[in-house]
């Protein structure tokens, strides 16, 4: 079995679907398998001419919004670019972005093509202030989820929050198949320590869809109610310089270490004791369950993803999205009962590592691909 991956950013980019595939690819390997990796190069930009064409919309009643236009020669782009570099051929290919799924589809036509989405990047520019609810934007973009199950073979998504979410915008809403991300066990390496002053620990995009503005307002309250702690931030993006000056006008810059990007984040997590994020959406969350992995006690909001890894008060504790105080209460929680502390961090790594193992993915790969080549036989 020959089975091609097909992402759209580089593997070694941060995120969700880095953190799983090559893991993916690694043990299919092992298995005897033919698997590569394919995605498109950052430089690569403008290459593509031509045209685009779905089957289920007409994009031009969209044309000239710049998102639009952007997103058109990126597909044109990976479209160039594969036409370029894949030369073999395949038994399955397993696309990770709809740019991916599109393109190979229209390209291998006879090949069976597997879709998983993985997020929403409409709901990202909606929630970091970039488009309108409603505006043209998130109409083409949700408009991409119906020419995804027109055109690919299987549709699948990582959360029964995100299979809801995309069923407003397909026809048969009940063929969606949900696989939750899985995590190779021997990355992380949890270690029991005792830490004289609770370190907290997030780590994500510094982009307004993940909350950190609401995490920094509930440690001034921490802070306030006079409770030691230190918070550890992990990750970049465009906010970091106004989450900076937030913390200074808070006054909680000196409790709070900021990192930048980290290339193995899971070699630094277990050192913690509590992984925090308040993300304003998410379609699955995988760091928490690597957090989990890694003995954190996990605090999270109630949205998406997160809601179904955390159970509230067993393995971890949820609050309402942009509610600094009820963040505060729960960080509160934790930070002063060490006992309850250690509960919740051993009942999320039980939890996840019965639910989030890399070998229940691998297995449930194993019979789509399999099942997907016999049907394209």
């Amino acid at each position: 079995m020959n089975v091609l991956q097909a992402l759209f950013f580089p593997p070694e980019q941060p995120g969700g679907v880095s953190s799983m595939v090559p893991y993916v690819q690694e043990r299919f390997v092992r298995m005897g398998w033919g698997m590569e990796l394919f995605s498109i190069p950052k430089r690569v930009r403008g290459k593509g001419a031509g045209s685009f064409e779905f089957a289920t919309f007409d994009w031009r009643r969209y044309a000239g919004v710049p998102i639009v236009d952007r997103y058109m020669q990126i597909l044109k782009d990976y479209e160039w670019w594969t036409k370029l570099r894949v030369k073999g051929s395949y038994d399955v290919i397993h696309a990770h972005h709809p740019v991916a799924a599109l393109v190979m589809k229209k390209l291998f036509p006879d090949t069976p093509v597997l879709m998983t989405v993985h997020s929403s990047f409409e709901k990202e520019l909606l929630l970091n202030g970039r488009i309108e609810e409603g505006g043209p934007e998130e109409q083409f973009l949700t408009s991409l989820y119906g020419e995804l199950e027109h055109q690919v073979d299987r549709l699948m998504t990582v959360s029964e929050a995100f299979k809801t979410y995309m069923s407003a915008y397909v026809k048969h809403p009940e063929r969606i198949l949900v696989i939750r991300n899985g995590f190779d066990e021997k990355r992380f390496k949890p270690m029991a320590h005792e830490n004289e002053v609770p370190q907290l620990i997030t780590m994500c995009r510094l982009v307004p869809a993940k909350g950190l503005d609401i995490l920094l307002r509930a440690c001034a309250e921490l802070k306030r109610r006079e409770l030691p702690f230190m918070l550890h931030i992990i990750g970049d993006g465009p906010m970091r310089e106004e989450l900076e000056e937030l913390a200074k006008t808070l006054g909680v810059y000196d409790d709070i270490v900021f990192y930048g990007y980290m290339l193995h984040p899971e070699e630094f997590m277990p050192f913690f004791d509590v992984f925090v994020l308040p993300s304003r959406a998410e379609a699955f969350g995988n760091v928490f369950a690597e957090a989990a992995l890694c003995w954190l006690a996990l605090v999270g909001t109630d949205v998406g993803g997160i809601s179904e890894q955390i159970d509230h008060g067993v393995n971890g504790l949820l609050v309402p999205v942009n509610d600094a105080g009820a963040l505060a209460d729960a960080l509160e929680q934790v930070v002063v009962d060490p006992s309850f502390r250690y509960e919740l961090s051993r009942a999320a790594y039980e939890k996840a590592k019965s639910t989030y193992s890399l070998n229940r993915v691998i297995r449930q790969l194993k019979r789509l691909y399999v099942g997907a080549a016999e049907l394209g036989d």
